[in-house]
């Protein structure tokens, strides 16, 4: 694993956000199956280095345009675990005052923009937010995410189009799970890489192994100095694996065990834990001591969620724009 330059406390921190993005994640299957979550949950485990990576070290007047798969984006950026939870709920205190499913969420004062479910629909929006900053003069940057079932859609390519002739402060990160949905990636692309169309808008295209924190996150930090230079937008393609369905009603049958099982073997938190053990960051104690306390954090966000309030009738009227 190549070691971008981080202190040790960056170190343990991003370990920290990794645990915390895994158990958060771990915890809303529970709940799921419970039966005390309303709507779908889109697990995003298996993935985390891609989250955690792209947007530690993200300042606040940064803007991340995150997926349904992003959970541990929107932590790292700084929402609290509680309100994270509470928007799951869909209880008031989340980011949508129970107005909507987690899907959709955002919070512009750190710098999260809600999406849409209209996945490639999202770049144009980020391209509009960078736009922004450099109307401003502003060095800002955007790290807008699209999956690899996202990128065959034509809204991705306008937005990367714009972003190139501007050289807009953008870093695109497509989280490429090798399934949209249940269609395999060879069955959409007639090409190796999502990357490689970078080169077609005229900027760079990285492909990067998703499962690796440290890669990932150094790929992100070239892009983004790259993108504060006013060099223009970079493609950041991370190859991971998903490990549960597309939503946790899909059993993802349309794969096999032995894939799984060899994406499982990939786990990113092993990795990571390898490295930090090597560089005698990491030991049993520690790690059975991080494991509590991401557990009492959930734990306490759970508790929050389930004692914030429904929202009443009449605040379905608040906040609501219409020409």
């Amino acid at each position: 694993m190549r070691a971008p330059k981080l202190s040790d406390d960056q170190l343990q921190e991003m370990y920290h956000a990794l645990r915390l993005s895994r158990a958060f994640e771990e915890r809303l299957s529970l709940l799921h199956r419970q039966g005390k979550i309303l709507g779908g949950i889109y697990s995003g485990i298996g993935q985390e280095a891609i989250t955690v990576g792209s947007a530690y070290g993200l300042r606040r007047e940064d803007f991340i345009s995150p997926l349904h798969r992003d959970l541990g984006a929107l932590l790292v950026k700084g929402v609290p675990p509680g309100v994270l939870m509470a928007q799951v709920f869909g209880k008031r205190d989340g980011l949508s005052r129970g107005k909507d499913s987690y899907l959709h969420s955002g919070d512009t004062s750190l710098g999260v923009y809600g999406n849409t479910s209209m996945l490639g629909s999202n770049l144009p929006v980020a391209c509009g937010l960078a736009y922004g900053f450099k109307l401003r003069s502003q060095d800002h940057v955007v790290v807008a995410y699209f999956g690899e079932g996202a990128a065959n859609y034509g809204d991705v390519h306008e937005a990367m189009n714009f972003a190139a002739i501007q050289r807009l402060g953008i870093v695109f990160v497509c989280e490429n799970n090798l399934y949209a949905y249940s269609t395999p990636f060879e069955k959409a692309f007639a090409i190796p890489e999502v990357s490689v169309r970078a080169q077609a808008y005229g900027f760079p295209g990285v492909d990067v192994y998703g499962n690796d924190l440290l890669r990932v996150y150094a790929a992100t930090q070239r892009a983004i100095a790259r993108a504060r230079a006013g060099e223009g937008p970079t493609l950041i393609e991370c190859k991971t694996f998903r490990w549960h369905g597309h939503s946790e009603h899909d059993k993802a049958s349309y794969r096999t065990e032995e894939e799984l099982l060899e994406w499982k073997a990939r786990d990113p938190i092993p990795q990571f834990e390898r490295y930090l053990t090597e560089k005698r960051l990491l030991n049993d104690a520690s790690r059975d001591e991080m494991t509590a306390r991401v557990e009492r954090e959930i734990d306490e966000a759970v508790a929050f969620a389930e004692s914030s309030p429904w929202p009443e009738g009449p605040e379905a009227l608040e906040d609501i724009y219409a020409p």
